[in-house]
C-alpha cells in the first residue's frame, strides 16, 4: 500500500517539478559535484553556508544551502532540520520529502542550479540530496526589517498613520489588509541582473483598464538592466515624458492612499527595498488632492484644494510678478505701497531680478542642507540660517524687504504643493527671466507655454489634463463633493465596473440607522 502511494507520489511531482531552461545549469545526481558547482559561483564569501548532513534509517546524505542574516534560523529548524532528523523514510526522493516530510508550506522543486542559488541570495533555504537530480527551495526568509511606522513624507492630522516599509511582502500584505476583494491581482517578476529586485504590478481586475496593465507589464519586461535600488529607477525608465519637467507618475508612501488609487481604476507598481510605491496613470489634479480630503467634511476639503492651487500658482509665479511689477508696471501698484517699496530698495545696488536670484539661490541652498543634515541640526540651520541671513541681507542692503517677504511667501507655498517642488522650481526661475525681459507679457507667454505643455502630456495613454473640467461623473476635482454623491470611478481611468456606490444620500433626519435609500 505504502509502496503504491510513493509511487503515485512520484508520479505527481515529476509532473509539478520545475524544469531547467536550455541554458541554465541542472541539478546533478552527484553531491559532491553540485556542492563544487555552488563554491565556484559564490565563492568563499563567509556568509554563504554549506551544511552536509544525513537522515533516515539508510543515513541518506545531503546538504542545505542558505545565506546567513537572510534566514529565519527558527523557521529553518521548524520545518527543515527537525522533520529530517526525526524522519522514519528509508531513501526518500526530493518529491517525496516535499510531500510527505518537510513541514514549509512554500516549498519548491527544482532542476536548475541557478534557480536553486537564485533562491538561496532571496532568504530561502537550498535542500539537495544525494543521488537525486532535482533539490528544494524551502521558503525561510527572516532578515531584519524596519517595523510599520507613520511616513515621514506625508503627514496627516486625520487617517491612517500606517507606511510602507523597506520589505516587499510587508507591503504587500497592506494593501491586501485594505483591499479584501478576490480581484486584488499582484504579478510578481524580477528586474535587474545583479540585484534581482523583486517587482509587483497590482490593480484591480476589472476596473483597471487592462491596456493599461499590460502597457505596465511590457516597459517593466522590456528593462534590461543591471540593478533596481528603488521605484525612482523604474520611474525613470518607464514615464512617457522623460525629459519633461512635470512627473506623470505620482509615487506614495501610504497603504491606504495607494488602494484609495488603486480602487480608482490606476495601476501600483511595488519594489523590494523602498518604501515608495509608483501608482499609474497619474493627473495633473492628484497633485491638488491629498488623502485626509477624504477624511475630513467636503467644505474644510473643498477650501483646502482651492487652497492648494492658489499656493502652487504663487510658489511658481510670485518672484516673476514682483519684478514685472517694480520694473514695467509701476503704475499697477498703489502709491503709498510703491513708495513704501522704493524707499526700501533705495539703498540697493542690484535690480529687482539680481535680488531675486540672490535670495532664490540662497533659499535653495539653506533647503538642500535641511535635507541632508541630520534632523536636529538640519531644522537649526533651516530656521536660524533663514532668520539671519534675511536680515543681514537687509541690514547690509543687498536686497530690499519686500524681496525676502516675497521669497520667503513662495518658500512656504511651495511646500503645500510637494508633489510638484521639482516643477514649481523651475516654473519660477523660468517665469523670473521672461519677468525681467518682457515683463507681464513673459509671465503670459511663459503660463500659456505651460498650459500647452501640459495638455500634450500623457500617461500611459491617459491626457495629464484629463479630468480638468468639472462633470456630472468627475466630481473630485476642485469641488470635493460628498462621498455619497461621487457615484462613479474617474471614467477616464477606471474601465469596466465604474460603479463605486448605490447610496444616494444619508439617512433621512429622524430615521433609523438602516435607512439610507438606495439607487
Amino acid at each position: 500500500m505504502f509502496r503504491l502511494l510513493f509511487r503515485k507520489m512520484r508520479v505527481a511531482c515529476a509532473r509539478q517539478r520545475k524544469q531547467a531552461s536550455p541554458g541554465e545549469r541542472r541539478v546533478k545526481k552527484d553531491l559532491d559535484k553540485n556542492i563544487e558547482a555552488i563554491k565556484q559561483t559564490l565563492g568563499e564569501s563567509q556568509d554563504v553556508k554549506l551544511h552536509e548532513f544525513v537522515f533516515g534509517p539508510q543515513a541518506k546524505r545531503g546538504a542545505l544551502l542558505f545565506i546567513d542574516g537572510l534566514v529565519d534560523t527558527q523557521t529553518q529548524t521548524d520545518t527543515l532540520m527537525r522533520p529530517l532528523r526525526e524522519s522514519c523514510a528509508g531513501s526518500p526522493t526530493a518529491c517525496e520529502l516535499k510531500t510527505a516530510i518537510l513541514c514549509s508550506g512554500d516549498v519548491v522543486e527544482t532542476t536548475s542550479l541557478d534557480a536553486l542559488i537564485e533562491g538561496c541570495l532571496s532568504g530561502d533555504t537550498a535542500v539537495m540530496l544525494d543521488g537525486e537530480n532535482s533539490a528544494l527551495i524551502v521558503s525561510t526568509k527572516g532578515w531584519d526589517k524596519r517595523s510599520v511606522t507613520e511616513p515621514q513624507s506625508e503627514s496627516v492630522v486625520r487617517g491612517s498613520r500606517e507606511g510602507f516599509t523597506e520589505n516587499f511582502r510587508t507591503n504587500t500584505a497592506l494593501l491586501r489588509r485594505r483591499i479584501r476583494s478576490p480581484q486584488l491581482r499582484m504579478d510578481h517578476m524580477v528586474i535587474g541582473e545583479k540585484t534581482g529586485t523583486s517587482v509587483c504590478v497590482a490593480y484591480l481586475d476589472g476596473v483597471a483598464p487592462p491596456r493599461v496593465v499590460e502597457e505596465v507589464k511590457r516597459r517593466l519586461n522590456a528593462l534590461d538592466i543591471d540593478s533596481v535600488l528603488d521605484t525612482g529607477y523604474l520611474e525613470q525608465y518607464i514615464e512617457d515624458h522623460p525629459m519633461s519637467i512635470f512627473p506623470t507618475i505620482a509615487y506614495t508612501e501610504k497603504p491606504d492612499v495607494a488602494a484609495g488609487r488603486i480602487l480608482e481604476g490606476r495601476v501600483a507598481i511595488i519594489a523590494d527595498g523602498t518604501p515608495f510605491v509608483l501608482t499609474v496613470p497619474k493627473l495633473f489634479i492628484e497633485s491638488l488632492q491629498t488623502s485626509e480630503d477624504y477624511y475630513v467634511r467636503t467644505f474644510y476639503a473643498t477650501a483646502s484644494r482651492i487652497l492648494r492651487f492658489f499656493a502652487y500658482v504663487i510658489a511658481a509665479y510670485a518672484p516673476a510678478v514682483y519684478i514685472a511689477l517694480t520694473t514695467f508696471h509701476q503704475e499697477l501698484i498703489p502709491t503709498t505701497l510703491l513708495v513704501t517699496i522704493a524707499a526700501s530698495r533705495e539703498g540697493t545696488p542690484f535690480p529687482a531680478f539680481i535680488e531675486a536670484l540672490i535670495m532664490v539661490f540662497a533659499y535653495e541652498v539653506l533647503r538642500e542642507a535641511g535635507v541632508r543634515l541630520p534632523r536636529p541640526v538640519g531644522s537649526a540651520i533651516s530656521i536660524v540660517g533663514a532668520l539671519i541671513m534675511g536680515e543681514a541681507a537687509v541690514s547690509a542692503g543687498i536686497v530690499g524687504a519686500p524681496m525676502v517677504i516675497t521669497i520667503a511667501l513662495t518658500a512656504v507655498a511651495g511646500f503645500v504643493v510637494p508633489d510638484q517642488v521639482e516643477s514649481v522650481a523651475f516654473l519660477r526661475l523660468i517665469s523670473m527671466v521672461a519677468a525681467a525681459i518682457l515683463g507681464g507679457y513673459g509671465i503670459a507667454l511663459v503660463f500659456m507655454g505651460m498650459l500647452i505643455h501640459l495638455a500634450t502630456l500623457t500617461s500611459f495613454g491617459v491626457p495629464y489634463f484629463a479630468g480638468i473640467t468639472y462633470s456630472r461623473e468627475q466630481q473630485d476635482i476642485y469641488v470635493r463633493m460628498p462621498l455619497w454623491m461621487m457615484h462613479q470611478r474617474p471614467v477616464d481611468i477606471a474601465a469596466g465596473d465604474i460603479t463605486r456606490r448605490r447610496t444616494t444620500k444619508p439617512p433621512p433626519q429622524g430615521g433609523s440607522p438602516g435607512g439610507t435609500q438606495n439607487a
